[in-house]
């Protein structure tokens, strides 16, 4: 048995190729499947299943399609309420491909329909296991409604301790989350590969023998989740087609100053410095690269379903049309440069000052407001004295409670507080970016809030 990971470190997540040497079965597909289809041609393999251990909440699912194009067997649970032909599967069957078999095992907590699978050729075993069991932790447990988090966080903690118990010690372990992904939870290890033994010394949901323990616990530590998470468990429901991975052709600048004029979302790939430096006055910035969390944020902040315009180099362009296709943001408009006044020359160009905290500290007048773009759990952890709380996902709807004055916002590191530094000057607010790490801001000479227990 070989197993091919595919990395999608944009989302936090992996999917599986896990073949005999002749034929695979793929686990978990992100939407643009053609990664996966190049590993198999490049290892010399049939395509003959495609798994899905849940209908996901944080990406448009590649397996509707990659099964249809392969003629491959669709594994999808039997309970799951979707809209396609598939084969369903249930807690127990085994399913042949090839040299391997395919053990379900129901495993639901991350949803109440979710599976785990054990594939074995005879001698070694590998558990895939989705948002049930990941490294260090388990899949969230408040995705599917309010009402459900407390049973399912039950059903979570029942479920992976089935899990390993199902499987050998010795077998490694192949989550589809936590690798950055908004869909894991609790104290995530970070690592790159573990083993069921590992995990049964190393996971809080096997080593915490109280039960009801480890559901407070893991429920009163769960954070904000992307609100574009909505959208996707309906969208597999309804078995997605194809991404468009086409670059449109680049809008002339008539077009693109009309659609700034008229406060259409027009977005800029460009990094933050640049963006901050020289803008069409109207864009917004989305940083693109350098590990950020484009997509994730992109389809949090920005309303859904708005056409978009993105505006960088076409490199840059390509890869963001790739990315934004895995949450169903499909075929973006693009303008393709990197020089503001070539692209509209009759658009305004505006900017705004950058500073780190000796800025703050030098600069910012004591009426001035300073504003905290981190997530509420990142602010009640940790903040400066006399900081206004407004998470950046947050800020479209509440940019009336911002205060008058100008504004001086940060986050944890620069990337929020640059989108959101970019939404406010686009709102008419006077803004100062700071890009600078928080956890820098005391030894810089700012002064912490004291917190209350």
């Amino acid at each position: 048995m070989d197993v091919i990971v595919i990395e999608t470190p944009q989302l936090g997540d992996r999917s599986y190729l896990v073949h005999d040497g002749a034929v695979a079965v793929v686990i978990d597909p992100q939407r643009d499947t053609d990664r996966v289809e190049n590993a198999a041609r490049e290892a010399g393999v049939t395509i003959t299943h495609v798994a899905e251990t849940h209908l996901h909440n944080d990406y448009v699912t590649g397996g509707f399609e990659l099964a249809r194009v392969h003629g491959a067997k669709y594994l999808v649970n039997a309970a799951d309420p979707v809209t396609f032909e598939r084969e369903p599967v249930t807690d127990g069957q085994v399913i042949p491909v090839g040299g391997l078999t395919v053990t379900v095992v129901a495993t639901p907590g991350h949803t109440h329909t979710h599976v785990s699978y054990i594939v074995s050729d005879g001698t070694t075993e590998a558990v895939f296991s989705g948002g049930s069991l990941l490294f260090g932790s388990v899949g969230r447990t408040d995705l599917v409604a309010a009402s459900d988090t407390v049973g399912l966080t039950h059903d979570q903690y029942a479920s992976v301790r089935r899990l390993v118990h199902e499987a050998e010690h010795e077998a490694a372990l192949f989550p589809t989350h936590g690798f950055g992904s908004f869909c894991s939870s609790g104290p995530a290890t970070g690592a790159g590969a573990s083993t069921i033994g590992e995990q049964l010394t190393a996971n809080h949901a096997l080593t915490d023998a109280d039960e009801e323990h480890f559901v407070r616990d893991l429920i009163a530590n769960l954070t904000a989740y992307p609100s574009y998470y909505a959208h996707m468990a309906p969208a597999n429901t309804q078995g997605p087609g194809p991404a468009n991975l086409q670059v449109p052709e680049s809008l002339d600048s008539a077009e693109l100053t009309r659609r700034l004029a008229e406060g259409e979302w027009v977005v800029d790939l460009r990094n933050r410095v640049a963006f901050s430096s020289n803008h069409l006055q109207g864009a917004v910035s989305f940083e693109y690269g350098n590990g950020s969390n484009f997509t994730t944020y992109l389809g949090w902040v920005l309303p859904w379903n708005e056409q978009l315009t993105l505006v960088g180099d076409r490199a840059d362009v390509e890869d963001a049309i790739r990315d934004l296709s895995r949450i169903g943001i499909d075929s973006p408009d693009a303008a393709i440069g990197t020089e503001p006044h070539a692209l509209a020359p009759d658009a305004p160009v505006a900017s705004y000052p950058r500073v780190g905290w000796a800025g703050v500290l030098e600069g910012r007048a004591e009426q001035d407001v300073l504003l905290d773009t981190r997530r509420a759990d990142e602010f009640a952890a940790s903040h400066l004295l006399d900081a206004v709380s407004v998470p950046l996902h947050e800020l479209l709807s509440r940019l009336d409670e911002i205060p008058a004055g100008k504004i001086w916002v940060h986050c944890g590191s620069g990337y929020r507080a640059g989108v959101a530094a970019s939404l406010l000057q686009r709102a008419g607010r006077e803004v100062v970016h700071v890009d600078a790490n928080f956890d820098e801001a005391s030894a810089a000479g700012l002064t912490l809030a004291e917190l209350t227990v």
